[in-house]
């Protein structure tokens, strides 16, 4: 198989890769680079569970190709807390407004939260409704979820 070579700064870390020209980025997330936070649900952008930020942009991995992403930053849900012993903020904020059950979908709506600071969303419920639309659960009925993301964009705009 015909392989080209791919460098990202993956989780705040430079990574080189060999990869097919046609790989996915979730499948070199998932099966290369062992970063399985990243759920695959629907494989045609629908569901959001393969969020990941691309340059601080939430974007589905399934539908992109990882040599889209050559030289960029790439986060993923393996990234974001500060270190191995304690949550990021908006973390946080999804445990204590029980803004998860099954928790597949969970990765994907943090990692949506987070591009919404970038993006300036405000932090009201409606907003927040709004820029989640791509993002879908199953389990929860999303009040939580609402909540979680309104008090974790209020607690990160105060940190900056």
């Amino acid at each position: 198989m015909h392989t080209v070579p791919l460098t990202l700064h993956l989780n705040h870390r430079a990574v080189s890769l060999e990869v097919a020209p046609s790989s996915l980025l979730i499948d070199v997330l998932r099966e290369q680079c062992q970063l399985t936070g990243t759920h695959q649900g629907c494989d045609t952008a629908q569901c959001g569970a393969c969020t990941v930020l691309v340059n601080d942009q939430a974007i589905k991995s399934c539908n992109r190709l990882a040599m889209q992403c050559d030289k960029q930053s790439v986060l993923t849900i393996e990234g974001v807390a500060p270190n191995d012993h304690a949550l990021h903020v908006m973390q946080q904020c999804f445990s204590q407004h029980h803004a998860l059950q099954c928790g597949f979908c969970t990765p994907g709506f943090v990692m949506r939260a987070l591009a919404m600071v970038h993006e300036d969303v405000p932090a009201t419920p409606d907003a927040v409704r709004e820029a989640l639309s791509g993002n879908l659960c199953r389990c929860t009925g999303y009040e939580g979820i609402v909540h979680a993301v309104c008090e974790g964009l209020t607690l990160l705009r105060v940190q900056a």
